[in-house]
This record gives structure tokens, C-alpha cells and sequence, in this order.
């Protein structure tokens, strides 16, 4: 339904008072989930450099062991990052007076998810 003039006034002035609030922008700031995902993507990186440095410095101390760790260190961080890119990219969706499925969120399903949906939508008579 549209809006009738008086009320698109309203709302462009309710948006123009939000825009100018700075704590406003700060809280949906520190709300949105690409920012916590981009946060989480530099500390990634952080930790696979230092994953690499102890790589390096296991090779070079000729310490096996330590080499090995830093490698584990790398693996991890580059999971916990490749994770924090999905979940920016399909961000989780709330509906209002009740509940999403899985499925219009976006997100792959796994397959006891996909057995669940099946086992909901399947006919009355075979209850």
C-alpha cells in the first residue's frame, strides 16, 4: 500500500533526525552483521600470518612440532574465516509474528534439515 504524501514526509523526516543521531549510527553499526563479519575476517588473517610465522620459524628452528602447530593455527583460522563469509553473505532473517524456514533464509540446508521440511510437507492421509 502506498503512502500518502503527509506520510512520506513523515518518514523522510524520521530518516533525516535517525541519520543525524551519531549514537543511533553507532548502535546499528555495532548491530550489523557485516561489520562483526569484517572484524572477524582481519582477526582471521591476523591469526594465518602468525599460523605462518610459526610455520617458518618451526622450519627454521628445525622443531617439527611447532612447524606442525603453526600449521594447525593456519587451518583453523582459515575456517573460522571462510565460516564468517558465509554467514555475512546470508545473513539470518527474523519474521515478525512468527518463523522463517530455513529455506528462505538462504542458507544451504543439511540433510536432516531437508528430511525435517520433507517430513512437515508430506500429505495428511499419510499421518
Amino acid at each position: 500500500m502506498p503512502l500518502s504524501e503527509h506520510e512520506q514526509r513523515l518518514f523522510e523526516q524520521i530518516e533525516r533526525s535517525l541519520a543525524e543521531d551519531p549514537k543511533f549510527a553507532s548502535a546499528v553499526r555495532a548491530s550489523d552483521p557485516r561489520f562483526h563479519a569484517r572484524r572477524r575476517l582481519l582477526v582471521a588473517a591476523g591469526v594465518i600470518i602468525a599460523g605462518l610465522a610459526l610455520v617458518i620459524y618451526g622450519t627454521v628452528s628445525k622443531t617439527p612440532l611447532l612447524g606442525v602447530a603453526g600449521f594447525v593455527v593456519m587451518l583453523g583460522a582459515a575456517g573460522f574465516a571462510v565460516l564468517s563469509h558465509r554467514r555475512s553473505q546470508s545473513p539470518d532473517l527474523h519474521v515478525v509474528g512468527g518463523t522463517a524456514s530455513r529455506r528462505t533464509r538462504g542458507r544451504r540446508m543439511s540433510l536432516l534439515d531437508r528430511i525435517e521440511e520433507r517430513w512437515r510437507q508430506r500429505p495428511e492421509g499419510h499421518r
